[in-house]
Order: structure tokens, then sequence, then C-alpha cells
């Protein structure tokens, strides 16, 4: 049912400070900029900064994860230096976590093999608040992602899918990361109508999306946590916007 992450979205106070920090720091180049709203594209999924100033806004200190070539980590670790990067070793792979000036946990993990690309070339994972871990297990494997992995110490769940989707009771993680609140994210799935109808029992109304770029609709849902999950039909995905 899930073939990608479309879209990840964020909230951010001041458009300018985020932009510094995203294009200054993370070398990140925009592909629309809007009064309220930045756009930028990684791998195959979009980064969304945003004002707020309607809905869905966009998550409040969220913790995501960008992609990497393992060669090129240690070269983000020294130009992140001065931000006091906290360091952690999954295996075979590192990765290394700052916060953006509006509190968002960004981890930066060496995953790719060498030569895979250069800067950041995705994002691999993103965490998501929610009051009830059963209830939102449930509303997430519905739609075909796996559970991967339970915490021991701490009330969580990593779900595993097109990317990793870890779901937190209200906790501080590693570097004191949060899950993210009222989070926005656009999935790219088979059958858009066919996504909603798995989750119909925990959501009370649909809103149709329409891109004003091509009238190509999609169907947004609200989560019992109040996460906008948007469901982008696979045959209209273009990763280049």
């Amino acid at each position: 049912m899930l073939t990608a992450l479309s879209r990840l979205g964020l909230e951010v106070k001041y458009l300018d400070r985020a932009r510094s920090f995203y294009e200054g720091r993370l070398g990140l180049d925009p592909v629309s900029v809007f009064e309220t709203a930045v756009t930028y594209e990684i791998g195959d999924s979009y980064l969304v900064l945003r004002r707020p100033s309607g809905v869905p806004r966009g998550g409040l200190h969220t913790h995501f994860a960008f992609t990497t070539p393992a060669d090129e980590y240690d070269d983000w670790l020294t130009d992140l230096s001065d931000l006091d990067p906290e360091e952690h070793t999954f295996g075979s792979y590192r990765s290394l976590y700052v916060d953006d000036p509006d509190d968002h946990c960004v981890e930066i993990g060496g995953i790719d093999g060498d030569g895979d690309g250069t800067g950041l070339t995705g994002i691999f994972e993103v965490v998501l608040e929610v009051e009830d871990i059963g209830r939102a297990e449930e509303f997430y494997t519905a739609l075909g992602f796996d559970v991967v992995d339970r915490g021991d110490a701490r009330h969580r769940v990593r779900l595993r899918g097109p990317f990793d989707l870890e779901l937190w009771e209200p906790q501080l993680g590693l570097a004191d990361a949060r899950g993210g609140v009222h989070v926005d994210l656009a999935l790219v799935v088979d059958d858009p109508e066919e996504a909603v109808e798995a989750v119909a029992e925990w959501v009370t109304e649909t809103a149709v999306v329409v891109d004003p770029r091509d009238d190509s609709q999609s169907l947004r849902v609200r989560d019992p946590d109040c996460h906008d999950i948007t469901f982008v039909d696979a045959d209209d995905f273009d990763p280049r916007g």
C-alpha cells in the first residue's frame, strides 16, 4: 500500500532564521518559496517549513532523520561541531543529533553506501508523539507499516515501511529529542481511497486536497493523535515536483 514518504512538514516561528539553518548549515536548496512556507527536495521526499497560517500547520519539536553517504558523515560532524552534536552508534552506522532554531531535533545518519550521493540524500525516520501506543500502532500497521522494535525502558515502538516511523508516548529520547505533535505527513500510496478505508475506524472525516499545479487530488485524514496524514496517489507522485 505504501510506496514513499512524500512530505514532512515542520512548523517554524521565523522563516528567515529557519532557512539560515537548513540552507546555510545543511546545504539544502529551496524548490519553492512563499511568504509563509519554503519547500526543499531531499531524495524522493519534500521537507516543508511553515509559519503557522493554516492547516496542516506542520509539526512542533519533531525528531526526524536525514541520510547521508557514510563517507561524508565525519565531514558533517566537523561542520556542525559548534552546535555540540550528540553522537550514537546503531550497528553499522553512526548518527549525530543537533537542534534546529525551532527545537526540532535533526538527526543525520551515515547510512547510504559510499558514492551513493552527496550531502543529505533522504529522510529515513520520523518520530510522532502519541497518547496511546497501542491505538497508534493499530492505525499505522493498518496502512502497511510493520513493527520492527519495541522499547524496554521507554514506551515506544518502531515501525518500518518506505521509511521508519517511531511512535513515542510523551518522553525525552536520545539527545533529549521529543516526538512531534500535530505533524504533517504525506504518504505515497497505491490507492488513496483504499488507504482511507484501512483507517476509517479511527478517523471522523476525510478532506480532499487539490494540487493547484495539476488539479490532482489527494485525501487527508487526521489520526487519533491529531497528526495530519495525506495520501498521495502513486500515479500522480513526482518527487521532482
